[in-house]
């Protein structure tokens, strides 16, 4: 699959949707970025959007979730909203219907949605609230979007799932004597080790299926996340979510990436 592929998948009519929308649909990749109401998120649907592909903004806040989309649907892109909590079960069901009564079927799931606790943060005087609350979206708010969205990918000619993790989640670099990677952080960086196993875990279940599933690395970005304190800009971060979203049917699987290749577990 190359960035200007089109979608060849025959369409399925949904009640209630005219053809002639869903004949359009069927041209174009489907794509669902979640958090992509700001930040990394907004950069990987603007870069998605800039290849004539349809992007559902995924985003819990009503107004910055509209805001986001009248802003990529300015500079051309075809980009629609899809209200989702990736922590709510409802929210994560209903926004699967939504993408289903669109298009009826979706091409590429970008996780992006993630939280950050304090840092550095010492594990013997963390808040296990704070733990908790990291786990739940970084960690199971992906597997709740990922499963939910399965059914509408298998109906995908090439479906790509790409995960937001991040070189703190490498427990590599982290037992590296030379790694600088910020300090000790007890609950952020071990749900990006974790989702990191999950994500190897999916594609040993995957495997043998045309769905190919990867993490990626965007680098220290400035964004809110991190008090914009990053030394490269939102767009750069999302280059290599984008670029592992277009990966070509026989590409890589089951590997965690940054703009430089692969980053080892």
């Amino acid at each position: 699959m190359s960035p200007g592929y089109r979608c060849a998948t025959e369409m399925v009519l949904v009640p209630g949707r005219g053809a002639a929308m869903l004949a359009a649909m069927s041209e174009k990749t489907i794509a669902l970025v979640t958090g992509a109401n700001k930040g990394i998120g907004y950069e990987i649907a603007a870069g998605l959007g800039a290849l004539g592909w349809s992007v559902g903004v995924g985003a819990r806040d009503e107004r910055r979730r509209a805001e986001a989309v009248a802003k990529l649907r300015a500079a051309g892109a075809d980009a629609f909203g899809v209200p989702l909590d990736v922590t709510d079960d409802g929210s994560v069901t209903a926004a699967a219907r939504l993408i289903e009564e669109r298009a009826g079927r979706l091409d590429v799931l970008v996780n992006n949605a993630g939280v950050a606790g304090g840092w550095p943060e010492a594990p013997t005087t963390i808040d296990l609230e704070t733990v908790r609350r990291l786990v739940e979206t970084n960690v199971i708010g992906v597997i709740r979007v990922t499963n939910a969205m399965l059914p509408l990918l298998r109906h995908s000619a090439h479906p790509r799932i790409v995960n937001q993790s991040s070189h703190v989640g490498s427990l590599a670099l982290q037992t590296a004597p030379d790694a600088d990677l910020g300090g000790i952080s007890g609950a952020y960086a071990p749900t990006k080790t974790h989702l990191n196993a999950v994500t190897i875990q999916y594609a040993k279940e995957l495997s043998g299926t045309n769905i190919l599933i990867n993490n990626a690395c965007p680098g220290y970005v400035a964004t809110d996340l991190n008090g914009f304190s990053g030394t490269q800009t939102p767009e750069q971060g999302a280059a290599i979510a984008i670029r592992l979203a277009t990966l070509p049917d026989d590409g890589p699987t089951g590997q965690l990436f940054d703009d430089k290749g692969v980053v080892p577990w």
